[in-house]
C-alpha cells in the first residue's frame, strides 16, 4: 500500500511579471513503511516537494494522496488536523519550545491529540529512553547539545506513532560523527515502529540510510533507484 502518492505536481511562482517553475509535473509514491530520500543541492525544488506533501504549500496543479485521502484540496484547517494526526517532522534547527523540558517538548503532540497529562507525559518519559536520554528529561533545550536535542526532536516525532514522518536536513546542524549516529537512531526507528520516513538532504552520505533515493534537480525528477547502501546489502543476501 502506498502510504504517500503525488501525481503530477507543479509548482509555479509569479514574481511581479516573471514565473519561476520550481516544480515541473513530479510523481512519486512511497509506500508504507518504506524509508525514502529526496536528495537535491540547495535550488534544486526538493524543499519545496516537501512542502507540498506536508501541505504547507499547494501546488499550482497535480494531486497528493496520503494513506488512501486525497488531501489535495484540505483547507489549512483541514491540513493542520490531518497533519495532528498522521505526520510527524524532524527538523534540522531542532524547533524545540525553549521555556520547555525535553519530556514537555516530547509530549506536545499527544496534547494536541487531547491525551491527558498523565498518559502523555508517560509515553514521552518512555520515548525519550528509547533515545538514550534517560538522564535528560528535565533538561531544556539550552542545556543541551545539539545531538541531544535532536534526539528530543526525533522522539517528539515518533512519540504519537504518526503513519508519516518527514526529516527535513536532520544532521543539518551537526558534526559528522554526531550526524551518523542521529541518522541510525532515527532510520533504527522508523525500521522499529513500521514508519514511513522522508529524508530530505542535500547530502549524498546521508541518503546512504535510505532504502531509495529519489534526486531532485531543477525542479525535475531526475532519477529514482535503490540507495548504494541498500544494493550492497541486497548482494550480500544473494551470496
Amino acid at each position: 500500500m502506498d502510504m504517500i502518492s503525488i501525481r503530477d505536481i507543479r509548482k509555479v511562482y509569479h514574481i511581479g511579471t516573471e514565473k519561476i517553475v520550481a516544480l515541473g509535473r513530479i510523481s512519486l509514491s512511497v509506500a508504507q513503511g518504506e524509508i525514502c530520500c529526496v536528495l537535491g543541492t540547495s535550488g534544486s525544488g526538493k524543499s519545496t516537494l516537501l512542502n507540498i506533501m506536508a501541505g504547507l504549500e499547494r501546488p499550482s496543479r497535480g494531486s497528493v494522496v496520503i494513506g488512501g485521502t486525497d488531501v489535495t484540496d484540505y483547507s489549512e484547517k483541514q491540513w493542520a488536523l490531518f497533519r495532528q494526526k498522521n505526520i510527524g517532522f524532524i527538523f534540522q534547527s531542532y524547533n524545540l519550545m525553549p521555556t520547555m523540558t525535553a519530556v514537555e517538548n516530547v509530549a506536545l503532540p499527544l496534547a494536541f491529540r487531547g491525551v491527558g497529562k498523565e498518559i502523555r507525559t508517560r509515553k514521552a518519559v518512555k520515548m525519550l529512553r528509547a533515545v538514550r536520554l534517560g538522564d535528560r528529561l528535565m533538561h531544556k533545550p539550552t542545556q543541551m547539545s545539539g545531538g541531544q536535542q535532536q534526539r528530543v526532536g526525533i522522539a517528539r516525532a515518533f512519540v504519537a506513532r504518526p503513519k508519516l514522518i518527514f526529516a527535513d536536513e536532520p544532521t543539518g546542524n551537526l558534526d559528522s560523527r554526531t550526524g551518523r549516529e542521529v541518522m541510525e537512531l532515527m532510520v533504527s526507528m522508523a525500521g522499529k515502529y513500521g514508519e514511513t520516513l522522508i529524508i530530505v538532504t542535500h547530502d549524498p552520505e546521508i541518503a546512504r540510510y535510505a532504502g531509495r533515493v529519489i534526486t531532485i534537480h531543477d525542479g525535475c525528477k531526475v532519477s529514482d533507484e535503490n540507495s548504494p547502501a541498500a544494493v550492497e546489502k541486497e548482494e550480500e543476501q544473494k551470496e
